[in-house]
């Protein structure tokens, strides 16, 4: 069995490992030789710390054979984010700026997760303070995409979306702010769910009323990010307010679709322009939701107020997060990071107002669509997986691209509603590149829409194409 352990999802290996039948020590070994088979060529895991991993398998090992309760996610071994601090590990979070910085906490998503009986063993490359939906930096170099070593992962989740495509490990942490869990997850064939504000707190923040960049996870199918929820999921006092989330992780994934209200759209309604072959492939999946008993029509909230929601508080974001750093540091960042920064030092305090103002009108808007419709159901990104020596696309369709962000729009207007949302495995180009289909549902929905997206998953299997390396 230890030659296919690296194959097994989560929610396989875990229960192997707690009814004995594998042990932490076997899971951790299979975890290093599939790292040492494939991560050359992808690039995706960037630090290791096999010795204190070997620790903790040991005393998982030991837990498992004491007879006491077994946490969720007992002798999972996993890699982290280096934008996720990580006690006693090197966390650069892409940086020159960081390159030998070594934590003495844990961010609260990675305490849950090892606190749920998670293996900690290194981390996976990101780009530099995630700024960006391609992961590269001056410190570890490129990330890769294991269906094509040519192309993009995506990001800024990419070291993660990698590691799980390339079957490195079943499940991983990640954070979205403008696409990074949704955009790496459809470059590389896997689910990448962003919740519902507050769902997972964004510990330690320099913000506390932040609501743009979210906490979540990455895994090769649904009910691993289930799994995954029922270990990370809840507030905290440290934080003033999350959505409560209807239902329970832990409850069924099953759900009949009948009669559920699915609204479709290739440009949002605003005229995004998207790559004829991403919708190619898109298109010809929206009869799954038929076959399923859905009812589809092609249809989308009014998101003519998201580009300015989402541009003014990414920039004020941006300006309190990285200001100091960029001022202090200054061409040791990237340029794209110090324009961001710059957008925000522009901002007045009507910029400010007028952004309330549309993101007012912006969520008024998502709550007609609802109204109307159960899900919103869209194109995860706006391209395929580009030319990994490229810092960024610069045209779709002929049209061409004015800043860093802007091909990353297709996430961006789903960030500035704040929605639930979801990328999961919707197919491949002619020439094997894979495409992901967005869902999102209400505030709260958040379980709901895993259903929805198990549903797909499970009646189209495209998650189980394995990538070549």
């Amino acid at each position: 069995m230890s030659g296919t352990l690296h194959v097994l999802s989560a929610v396989e290996l875990t229960g192997g490992i707690r009814r004995r039948e594998v042990s932490a020590r076997e899971a951790l070994a299979a975890h290093f030789d599939r790292i040492d088979a494939v991560n050359a060529p992808i690039n995706a895991v960037i630090t290791e710390d096999r010795e204190g991993a070997m620790a903790l398998a040991v005393a998982a090992d030991e837990l498992t054979v004491s007879g006491a309760d077994l946490p969720p996610l007992h002798g999972l071994p996993m890699t982290h984010k280096d934008t996720h601090s990580t006690k006693g590990m090197r966390t650069t979070q892409g940086s020159a700026v960081f390159k030998d910085f070594v934590p003495t906490f844990d961010d609260l998503i990675i305490g849950r997760l090892k606190s749920a009986g998670v293996v900690t063993t290194g981390k996976t490359n990101v780009p530099e303070f995630a700024a960006g939906s391609h992961t590269f930096n001056e410190v570890f170099g490129t990330t890769v995409n294991p269906y094509d070593t040519s192309r993009s992962a995506g990001g800024s989740s990419g070291g993660v979306a990698a590691s799980i495509a390339a079957r490195i490990q079943p499940l991983g942490d990640g954070s979205d702010m403008g696409g990074s869990l949704r955009i790496p997850a459809s470059f590389c064939n896997v689910v990448g769910y962003r919740p519902s504000i507050g769902v997972v707190p964004s510990l330690p923040t320099r913000n506390a009323w932040a609501w743009l960049g979210r906490n979540g996870l990455m895994a090769r199918d649904v009910e691993d990010i289930a799994l995954g929820m029922t270990a990370i999921a809840g507030g905290d006092p440290a934080l003033p307010y999350a959505y409560p989330v209807a239902g329970s992780y832990g409850a069924s994934l099953q759900r009949d679709l009948t009669g559920l209200r699915i609204g479709w759209s290739a440009d949002f309604g605003l005229g995004v322009p998207v790559d004829r072959e991403v919708l190619r492939v898109l298109e010809g999946q929206l009869q799954v939701f038929t076959d399923l008993g859905a009812i589809v029509e092609e249809a989308a909230p009014d998101l003519r107020d998201a580009d300015e929601v989402f541009g003014v508080t990414r920039a004020f974001d941006f300006v309190l997060g990285l200001g100091e750093l960029v001022e202090k540091h200054g061409d040791t960042i990237k340029p794209e990071i110090r324009w961001n920064v710059e957008q925000g030092l522009r901002l007045t305090a009507q910029d400010m107002v007028d952004a309330t103002r549309a993101r007012t009108r912006l969520d008024a808007g998502v709550r007609r669509y609802f109204a109307k419709y159960d899900v919103f159901a869209s194109p995860t990104t706006q391209v395929l997986p580009f030319d990994a020596a490229e810092r960024y696309p610069t045209s779709v369709n002929g049209v061409q691209f004015e800043t860093y962000l802007d091909w990353m729009r297709s996430a961006c207007l789903i960030s500035a509603t704040g929605l639930p949302a979801v990328s999961v495995p919707a197919g491949f180009s002619e020439g094997g590149l894979p495409v992901g289909l967005q869902l999102a549902m209400p505030h709260g929905s958040d379980v709901e829409l895993l259903q929805v997206a198990y549903a797909f998953e499970q009646a189209t299997g495209w998650a189980k194409r394995v990538p070549a390396l």
